[in-house]
């Protein structure tokens, strides 16, 4: 159990950081610690979130993680800020957090295209990929302005 909790210098240290800079991290609340007396101790799991690596998957249980880009051409600004407000609504929406999926948007303003990122959980990928067939392939008005435009 010594191997997975960490004093604020193991911390500073790991991380090349100043001893108040981890200090001030606890502060603030952006990593989590225990007070045991006077004394601070960092959880590994803690110091994981901190620093943004992933957790590892519990034994036994293979990770399966989806990466997928999406291409959308004859797209103008505006429909393409449409479309990326609707796809990250429905990304921060209804999934499970311990899956989060993670979405970049990216509009090139002289082709009229639009790229998506997609990295995540395959069934919250599938759902939103689905999302997207139904918004693009349907009668849904999104890319109105742009009909209305040409």
């Amino acid at each position: 159990m010594s191997n997975d909790l960490y004093s604020v210098e193991q911390v500073a240290e790991l991380l090349g950081l100043h001893v108040r800079t981890v200090r001030g991290y606890i502060r603030a609340g952006r990593l989590r610690a225990v007070r045991i007396g006077k004394q601070y101790r960092i959880a590994r799991t803690d110091l994981d979130a901190l620093t943004g690596r992933p957790e590892p998957p519990p034994a036994g249980q293979p990770a399966l993680e989806v990466s997928s880009i999406v291409q959308v051409d004859g797209v103008d600004r505006a429909a393409a800020d449409r479309l990326a407000t609707l796809v990250l609504a429905g990304v921060n929406t209804g999934h499970d957090p311990a899956h989060p999926l993670r979405v970049q948007t990216v509009y090139d303003e002289e082709r009229h295209r639009m790229k998506l990122v997609i990295l995540g959980d395959a069934a919250a990928t599938a759902d939103l990929l689905h999302l997207l067939d139904a918004v693009l392939n349907g009668d849904n008005g999104l890319l109105a302005q742009e009909a209305s435009d040409a």
